[in-house]
């Protein structure tokens, strides 16, 4: 494969510390380090800063993301994460899952704020949506379609219909936008995603909870 491959963790609300450190003592000397893919681990905030200090010591070919981060700057903002103050842990911010939409009312104003300070502060916004139509914000060049009838349910989109939902997004986004699938993929689906023009890589939910499962979803984006 010639384009750039993007697989990405996201352990939702998930792991202790202790698990957390497990699975990266696990994954990290397992995974080659490869020119044109990107793999990811997003686990929940409080379990950053050691998962960082840990792919750093081991110095494992893995990146550090976070699964969400305020949409203002530092400041009288109660129980938010700013940009400003993850960026020093962090190379990349889901934004928008579609978790966040239904269950804390994210609005597309809202997404857009976020991805705004995560690019103020260096940080890669991923922005997931649900289709074609849902609103990407500006400057944003990694996105994720995760229809939310895949999501949790062990019954993906097709690739083919993943790789229509791409081409519309690249058509009017431009051909420079990355295009990622989510929603129950694994080990024995990931390939025939991978395997369209349009698509870009994965964010796994589920799947990457268990270290050995996802050892095995890196090795077939080799």
């Amino acid at each position: 494969m010639n384009k750039n491959l993007w697989i990405i963790a996201n352990w939702k609300s998930n792991k202790t510390i202790a698990e957390a450190l497990d699975w990266v003592s696990y994954v990290g000397p397992r995974i080659g380090k490869k020119e044109n893919r990107q793999v990811v681990v997003c686990p929940s905030f409080v379990d950053v800063h050691e998962v960082k200090k840990a792919i750093i010591v081991g110095n494992y070919p893995l990146l550090v993301g976070v699964q969400d981060l305020s949409p203002f700057d530092t400041g009288a903002h109660t129980g938010e994460e700013a940009a400003r103050v993850l960026k020093d842990f962090v190379d990349l911010a889901i934004l928008g899952h579609s978790e966040r939409r239904e269950n804390f009312g994210e609005t597309p104003e809202i997404v857009a704020k976020k991805a705004e300070q995560a690019k103020l502060h260096d940080i890669i916004p991923l922005v997931c949506v649900q289709n074609s139509g849902t609103p990407i914000p500006e400057g944003v060049k990694l996105v994720a379609y995760e229809p939310i009838f895949a999501i949790g349910t062990g019954n993906p989109d097709t690739p083919e219909n993943a790789n229509s939902v791409a081409d519309s997004l690249k058509q009017k986004l431009g051909n420079d936008m990355e295009v990622l699938y989510g929603g129950s993929v694994t080990s024995e689906n990931l390939r025939s995603f991978l395997n369209e023009e349009n698509i870009s890589g994965a964010l796994i939910g589920k799947a990457s909870l268990d270290p050995e499962e996802f050892v095995k979803i890196v090795e077939v984006s080799l």
